[in-house]
């Protein structure tokens, strides 16, 4: 198993967050590690190492409120966990092919407790119209849970923060692509710190966690919505992607050597979404 790392901190070092206290049958206090609200008898599938070892889709899904239950009650980025109205864990089909990971909520997400709301969320739907999808046959999260104040960017100790739920949302949907949406999402992913200029459209295998699959970076459609040369990009590399899910299944992806937490580059720039907000979602259906 090859092990990632954003920092100083690697994937095996996130998943010892998750299962550490589990496996040797203690759960972490809340805020300290994702088994605090770990549902009786959980344990037993915890000591089976990772999430990928809950099998069926209906414990899987299950799996995931735990997750998103653990998530709601987190307190580990002080900022983030006083400003916002909601935490926004992510949407979509549980057993999806396709995952998209973007960057962190907006506004309007934050109000409505859902992922990709407003014109980046329409243009979204858009794209996976135009090639034979649909929003509710993908998989939508972010890489930060939580609203960043003022919309800024995310800082290194949040991403790391918040990494883990991220690890356990791959690893219990184990999607066969996973879309990042602009630099963030691409950087922390790939465990490198080339931006999406570079490597959009380009596919390649990573093993996250444990789950081994395609990532196939694209830009952020919110950063397309006003810049005609970003959408066209866009475009083209949505429609490479029924090609990437055709493919067979990825093997073992070969060992990464660490990387610095991801930093900002420049990049076409992100539109809010707009909308009218609505009220905060119960995410626990959406799976």
């Amino acid at each position: 198993m090859c092990s990632l790392s954003l920092g100083p901190v690697p994937w095996d070092g996130y998943r010892s967050r998750l299962w550490g206290g589990v496996e040797r049958g203690v759960r972490p206090e809340s805020g300290d590690g994702l088994g605090a609200s770990l549902a009786p008898g959980y344990e037993r599938r915890a000591r089976r190492t990772t999430f990928e070892a809950v099998r069926s889709a209906t414990e899987r899904r299950e799996a995931l409120k735990e997750l998103l239950s653990t998530a709601r009650g987190c307190t580990r980025c002080a900022e983030l966990a006083a400003t916002r109205t909601s935490v926004v864990f992510g949407a979509g089909n549980a057993d999806a092919d396709l995952m998209f990971v973007g960057e962190a909520p907006g506004a309007n997400e934050d109000l409505q407790g859902l992922p990709f709301v407003g014109a980046a969320g329409k243009l979204l739907e858009t794209l996976l119209g135009e090639i034979g999808l649909s929003r509710t046959e993908v998989f939508i999260a972010n890489v930060l849970k939580c609203r960043p104040p003022g919309n800024r960017d995310p800082r290194p100790g949040e991403i790391e923060n918040c990494t883990p739920y991220l690890i356990g949302q791959i690893e219990l949907v184990a999607p066969r692509v996973i879309c990042t949406l602009g630099n963030f999402a691409t950087k922390l992913l790939r465990s490198d710190p080339a931006g999406i200029t570079r490597v959009h459209g380009q596919v390649e295998v990573r093993t996250i966690g444990s789950h081994t699959t395609r990532l196939f970076p694209i830009y952020h459609p919110a950063a397309a919505l006003y810049t005609p040369r970003t959408m066209e990009a866009l475009r083209e590399d949505f429609r490479a992607l029924p090609g990437v899910l055709a493919l067979p299944p990825p093997g073992p992806a070969a060992p990464l050597e660490a990387a610095e937490p991801p930093t900002t580059e420049p990049e076409p720039a992100s539109i809010a979404p707009s909308g009218a907000a609505g009220p905060v979602a119960e995410q626990l259906g959406l799976f």
